[in-house]
């Protein structure tokens, strides 16, 4: 074996050194045991009759085993020699005790199993079979030659069982030994191959764009990745040394709290360990309050043109054979940006036609008007009047789609002052009552007529959104008394929102998805921009108009659904907001 070779099994794994330090542990204890025992024996003895005695041997054993011990414990080089010379020590002291001790008729052969067990563990099969080879050989020699001193009672038969003994043994240790150094290779293969996977899936989740929560059934964290705590303005403990938080703990998650007791409420009984529960996504809006205490991080809103973020939330839940109770799985999805590149989009094709519109279509539709007025002047059956009235409601119809986006066009002027809200709130209901034809008590108006309510946006403007959001109101509501209803709320920001809601079927989540977006409508007579231009005038004056979904339970295992119209108005003067 040359040098080279003995240089590169330095390399082996830990787990070899480890057995290796074991064994010369195991070898120092057997030395002292061999030690204790030979010393113990009377001095008649055939021990002290050679030239070398049995406590001489023992005792140098022992120091050699000590020896050998701190040698692989702080030089982990030359692993096969740190092999072959201590079990070629082993092999020397157990001769000599052996044949000091009358050979075969001592019994003392057994000791050669342990420095071939561990050739056979730690060395490769032909350096252990080498071994047994020489311990056989020395077994065999010694019965040769008590035979030839005429020793009574001596046969080869004892020293060749023995020698076959420990061939068979070898084999069979060290075939289990390999067996046990592959299956240990191969965990260790899966170990690794196992911490990559978790690494790249830590990586995925971590740069993932959509937000992921993982909770217990009453709801405590277990895990958020980054875009989780984006989207939410949070930031959660998740080291094991800082206590675990429930989403009830933080205002702010108060929507995804109750849409998740509400899932969790359908969700009765679990499938097989392993197979997941999904639930229907549900829509949320996260609004920004100033009341998280000190376990939550303060919310940047400054990137964000609005002022609350409007979540699309889905529900999973996994019960694994290891857990006794499952796992929900919260996937969140800011369908916010979504809808503001749809905008984008529309808005920069709008905006090449805006021009055009004005001179192009206008003209064309005057005299259209013009011609339908005189038309009407002279028609002489019903048929006739009920085509001109086809003409002139679909020349009005175009002519409010042209306002409409003139409207876009024309800069929104700050609100220097702030209004008194309630007393214009009062006026604009009373004058939609009497342009629209609302039964009697259709509209509540919960709002007390105080001065303490003040915001900052322009009166025309605020009449314009709150008349567009009535309009809306009155084409879906069922008209008995109380079924549109104008109140104001106080946020725990502090933060004034008009809450404007009717008793109708709550906006599908497929159409609330393109619910601001220009020309989008379900309505065979609008034109789709009026709340998306409501919208825009909001902005305009810093504050947000938001479609927001409220999980009313009702019970222990149900729960109402409803939708409202949210302006949230801005907490001080717009023309401070960026200081």
């Amino acid at each position: 074996m040359t040098s080279s070779s003995l240089t590169s099994q330095s390399e082996k794994p830990d787990t070899f050194w480890r057995t290796l330090q074991t064994f010369n542990v195991t070898r120092i204890v057997v030395a002292m045991v061999m030690l204790a025992y030979v010393s113990s024996q009377s001095k008649g003895e055939i021990w002290f009759s050679q030239l070398f005695t049995g406590a001489e041997t023992c005792g140098a054993y022992l120091l050699c085993a000590i020896l050998f011990t701190l040698v692989t414990a702080y030089h982990r080089r030359y692993y096969m020699l740190q092999i072959v010379l201590p079990i070629t020590v082993d092999l020397v002291a157990v001769s000599i005790l052996y044949i000091g001790a009358g050979g075969a008729k001592s019994g003392l052969a057994i000791l050669y199993l342990f420095p071939l067990a561990g050739a056979a563990i730690l060395a490769p099969l032909l350096v252990a079979l080498f071994f047994v080879s020489v311990a056989t050989m020395v077994l065999l020699a010694d019965s040769g030659y008590q035979i030839l001193q005429s020793s009574p009672d001596i046969s080869t038969v004892q020293a060749g069982l023995y020698g076959g003994a420990f061939f068979f043994a070898v084999l069979v240790i060290n075939r289990l030994a390999h067996k046990l150094i592959k299956q240990e290779e191969l965990a260790t293969q899966r170990g690794r191959d196992l911490r990559v996977q978790m690494d790249i899936n830590r990586i995925a989740i971590k740069d993932m764009g959509d937000g992921l929560l993982v909770v217990d059934p009453i709801g405590t964290l277990i895990m958020a990745n980054p875009a989780a705590e984006r989207m939410l303005g949070l930031s959660f403990p998740m080291t094991d040394d800082e206590p675990r938080h429930k989403l009830s703990d933080y205002a702010l998650l108060a929507p995804i709290t109750d849409a998740l007791f509400a899932w969790e409420s359908r969700v009765s009984d679990l499938p097989r360990p392993g197979a997941p529960v999904v639930g229907e996504a549900v829509f949320v809006t996260i609004k920004h309050t100033d009341d998280l205490g000190q376990e939550a991080a303060a919310i940047d809103w400054s990137g964000r043109r609005e002022l609350a973020a409007h979540l699309k939330v889905r529900f999973a839940a996994v019960r694994m054979r290891e857990l006794s109770e499952y796992r929900a799985v919260i996937f969140l999805q800011d369908v916010s940006e979504i809808e503001n590149q749809a905008q984008q989009l529309k808005l920069a094709a709008m905006g090449r036609l805006t021009a055009s519109i004005a001179h192009e279509v206008r003209n064309p539709l005057a005299s259209i008007s013009y011609a339908a007025t005189l038309l009407s002047e002279e028609a002489g059956s019903q048929t006739q009047a009920r085509l001109v009235t086809i003409v002139e409601d679909n020349v009005a119809r175009l002519d409010r789609m042209i306002e409409d986006i003139l409207k876009l066009s024309r800069k929104a002027q700050r609100q220097l002052e702030p209004i008194q809200l309630a007393p214009l709130l009062h006026d604009i209901v009373n004058d939609f009552k009497q342009t629209h034809a609302v039964a009697p008590g259709a509209i509540v108006l919960q709002i007390e007529l105080t001065d303490r309510y003040h915001v900052w946006f322009d009166p025309l403007h605020l009449r314009e959104v709150v008349t567009n959001l009535l309009s809306n109101a009155v084409r879906y509501a069922s008209g008995r008394p109380g079924g549109m209803r104008l109140h104001i709320m106080s946020s725990v920001a502090g933060r004034l929102e008009l809450h404007v809601q009717d008793d109708g079927e709550p906006i599908s989540p497929a159409v609330r998805a393109h619910l601001f977006e220009p020309f989008y409508t379900t309505s065979s007579k609008g034109t789709g921009l009026g709340l998306f231009l409501a919208r825009e005038l909001c902005l305009n004056n810093g504050a947000l108009l938001d479609y927001e979904y409220r999980h009313d339970v009702q019970g222990q295992n149900s729960s109402h659904v409803s939708g409202r119209f949210v302006i949230a108005f801005a907490p001080r003067d717009p023309l401070s907001l960026a200081d």
